[in-house]
């Protein structure tokens, strides 16, 4: 990367870094993540994360790690329905291997070696018994002993170790008011962590770029509904589709939105963060991206969509002084906080005609609807209006808005007020639509 891309995509990172100052963020780790290569990247992340003011929730899993310790001491292990039995014989090898794997990793977030990215970090770690269990019982006729779901969360306590800036480190384990302690697994405790303190993201790491389709190819974004549909369909299955199952519970209960990325991926953490596409599959069940009324903190970003077309000569130019003045009469359509289009109503109510303008869409997002769905909204606060016909003037673009119900109009044909202001110079082409 030159020094010019670097700092375009540095400038460009900051309005993300503002968002997510303060935010909530559980990341989840299976124990596959906690042995790859790419560990020691993921942990100069977190304190990356953390020193951006970042409250962060790591929760971990530890199953090839428990695996191990079982087979070194010749027990067999068993799986039903993706869930280990865990005999109470099992139990001490267990909490060995949690334990083992807690402290080390307590130990890889405390580094601060001179020239390394965590000199200086400074990092308290915090973990505990925040999480109460309760037995998964008998399913099916088999007993699955101390392996356990989680029952509730101590989000107080979470709350204040964040407040202080106290990374919390969440193993999966539970604990019970009867002093029994059961094996959980990692994915049921992200997700009901995530839920229980309503974090803003959920981030959970897998092998794979995120969710991908029969083809191999990764799904960008998904709503509850159409995840859980893969589900159905068996487009995701096995362990892909628990960690899919995850995401969609955790929305459903209050998570505003959830990733599934590689833990392969260099930087795949900052990239889902601080990018606008971000590197994996994200999973949302509220209005991701959205095309609503503007308001005053969106004339920034509508300065910077337009500034572009504006000199190609494609729109006329608009000061900040007047998008101020201006803005109720804008839409916006916002993704993830940004702003990719926008369009502006002006209405000649003596004519019950009104004036489409001032309409744009960023380049990178012009093939997926957005420019129907502002249309569709400015349509709707026309007719609200009680407008009968929609104009607009157009230099380059008369064929989208033909085929779009638009007919040629002459330039003779528009609103007094419209007509005296005219640009003959632009020469723009005149075309409208009914309403009726």
């Amino acid at each position: 990367m030159s020094a010019t891309d670097w700092l375009h995509s540095f400038r460009h990172s900051s309005p993300y870094i503002n968002t997510h100052r303060g935010s909530t963020v559980v990341l989840v780790l299976g124990g596959e993540a906690l042995a790859s290569d790419n560990l020691l990247n993921i942990i100069h992340d977190i304190t990356l994360l953390s020193s951006l003011g970042i409250r962060l929730v790591v929760t971990f899993g530890a199953r090839p790690q428990i695996q191990q310790r079982l087979e070194q001491a010749g027990h067999e292990s068993e799986f039903v329905g993706g869930l280990r039995i865990t005999r109470e014989q099992d139990l001490p090898l267990i909490m060995e291997a949690v334990g083992s794997l807690r402290s080390w990793l307590e130990s890889r977030l405390s580094m601060g070696l001179v020239n390394s990215p965590m000199h200086g970090a400074r990092i308290r770690v915090i973990s505990g018994n925040f999480v109460a269990a309760r037995p998964v019982g008998v399913l099916d006729g088999v007993d699955h002993g101390y392996t356990g779901r989680v029952r509730r969360v101590d989000t107080t306590g979470i709350e204040r170790l964040l407040e202080l800036g106290h990374i919390v480190l969440m193993p999966p384990q539970g604990y019970s008011p009867t002093g029994d302690i059961f094996n959980l697994s990692y994915e049921d405790v992200g997700s009901q962590v995530a839920s229980a303190l309503k974090a803003d993201k959920l981030i959970i790491c897998t092998d794979d770029q995120g969710v991908l389709d029969e083809d191999g190819s990764l799904i960008r974004e998904l709503t509850v509904r159409q995840a859980m549909q893969k589900v159905s369909d068996h487009v995701v299955s096995g362990h892909d589709a628990d960690l899919l199952r995850a995401a969609c519970d955790a929305c459903v209960k209050g998570v505003r939105r959830a990733h599934i990325i590689s833990y392969l991926r260099d930087g795949a953490i900052l990239e889902e963060l601080f990018t606008r596409d971000g590197s994996g599959t994200l999973v949302s069940d509220d209005n991701y991206e959205q095309v609503r009324r503007a308001r005053v903190e969106d004339i920034g970003g509508i300065l910077e969509l337009i500034q572009p077309l504006e000199e190609q000569g494609i729109l006329v130019r608009r000061s900040r002084e007047m998008l101020e003045t201006e803005v109720d009469q804008f839409v916006v359509a916002e993704r993830d906080g940004m702003i990719i289009g926008c369009a502006a109503l002006y209405d000649y109510p003596e004519e019950q005609a009104g004036e489409l303008s001032c309409f744009a869409v960023d380049p990178g997002y012009r093939r997926g609807g957005r420019g129907d769905e502002i249309l569709a909204l400015i349509e709707r606060m026309a007719r609200a209006k009680g407008l009968a016909r929609l104009f607009v003037l157009t230099t380059q673009t008369e064929h989208w808005f033909r085929e779009r119900g638009f007919e040629p109009s002459s330039v003779q044909s528009l609103p007094g007020p419209k007509l005296a202001s005219y640009n003959t110079r632009r020469n723009s082409k005149v075309f409208v639509k009914s309403l009726a």
